[in-house]
């Protein structure tokens, strides 16, 4: 089993500096190795915003640049995406410094307004990826569902946008209906929904996933329960609609909170295409009373999975098929804090020519928590 999952993992690295890159040569006895971390101090400011809460990332491997957006909705600056550069030296992360800053804007051409200003406008940046072929990015919103009465809730539904590399809106994506938001239990939960994005195949897919499940598919992810399942999303990247959905079953909440009836979830932040209709999956379980996250990392394998589009309740309608995953890594294992990781990207080659891939984390502004860049690199026995 040992042996195998280190075969996939290698697979998957190599499979993917970029989305679109095919699968190089590779050795089964290779392992993932975790290089090191680097973390952005707290308060960090650049042209005048705050860095933080960095909640997607992806790599331009041409530029070597990277694209981080920030999952501020626009109550301390402008919602926005930076761009950066990430200096790896003597096969460490150096340094992170700041290249660039844009700010959304929509349809008007206006920056998106605050909570306070207009909450059923404001967006929750969560995912990020730059499309090569388009020069653009891509990014996702959450949305917001606040329901203290029928007079006074919030309902905005989640949106896939494109933007120009200035933050420019271009063109959005069109949602299938079960990611509407209603002020009744239906629909996506609130702060649950589009966290993460990867595409695929030379760009010709898009797949983006929920958070948590549906209020119609079921419960939340628990401490025992193994009922809880989200689903991914495929998009064709052309027509921009949605053209396949998968069930996926998360592992149960990995620590009891303190106390027991407090806050804790499990959930996945961020995908990453894997080629061969697979999928790089990560699920990040967090509890109240325990400052460090469990990151698990998973290879999802959708070629057997149902196809659910026309399935509207997975509780009611359990026919299906979900995708199949295996445990790649549990961060856990290594030793090192881990804070709220939502992005993961593939990043250059190493001195060495040994494959790259970063993680980050949202330190949800907090002075609790950190901004971190995880670096591993695959390293051949």
């Amino acid at each position: 089993m040992r042996r195998f999952l280190l075969f996939v993992l290698l697979f998957l690295i190599l499979a993917g500096c970029s989305s679109t890159r095919s699968t190089q040569g590779f050795s089964i006895n290779s392992r993932l190795h975790f290089i090191n971390e680097y973390d952005v101090p707290f308060n960090f400011s650049y042209l005048k915003t705050s860095v933080g809460g960095l909640s997607g990332i992806d790599y331009d491997k041409k530029n070597d640049l990277y694209y981080l957006i920030s999952d501020d909705r626009s109550a301390f600056n402008p919602a926005r995406f930076y761009t950066a550069k990430i200096k790896i030296s003597a096969d460490k992360i150096d340094s992170v410094y700041f290249t660039g800053i844009n700010f959304l804007t929509d349809a008007t051409g206006s920056f998106y307004p605050s909570s306070k200003q207009n909450p059923s406008r404001t967006p929750d940046p969560e995912a990020i990826r730059f499309n090569p072929s388009k020069n653009q990015v891509t990014w996702t919103s959450e949305g917001e569902r606040t329901v203290k009465s029928k007079e006074n809730a919030v309902i905005e539904n989640p949106a896939i946008y494109i933007t120009s590399l200035t933050g420019d809106l271009i063109d959005s994506f069109s949602l299938p209906p079960n990611l509407y938001m209603h002020e009744t239990e239906k629909g996506p939960r609130q702060n649950g929904v589009l966290e993460g994005m990867t595409f695929a195949d030379n760009y010709k897919w898009l797949f983006v996933n929920v958070e948590e499940p549906l209020y119609e598919d079921g419960p939340r992810a628990g401490l025992t329960d193994a009922s809880a399942f989200i689903r991914l999303y495929k998009f064709d990247a052309i027509t921009k609609k949605n053209i396949a959905q998968y069930a996926y079953k998360l592992d149960p909440v990995a620590r009891a909170a303190e106390p027991a009836d407090a806050f804790k979830i499990n959930g996945v932040p961020d995908i990453l295409y894997a080629g061969r209709n697979k999928l790089f999956i990560i699920e990040r379980s967090f509890s109240t009373g325990h400052a460090n996250c469990t990151i698990k990392v998973f290879l999802a394998a959708l070629d057997k999975a149902t196809n659910i589009l026309n399935n509207p309740s997975l509780s009611s309608n359990k026919n299906f098929t979900p995708v199949q995953k295996r445990l790649i890594l549990n961060m856990d294992d290594l030793g090192i804090f881990t804070d709220n990781i939502e992005g993961v990207t593939f990043g250059p080659q190493l001195s060495n020519g040994h494959q790259s891939l970063i993680f980050v984390s949202d330190n949800n502004f907090s002075k609790e928590q950190r901004t971190q860049f995880l670096l591993f690199e695959i390293v051949p026995r």
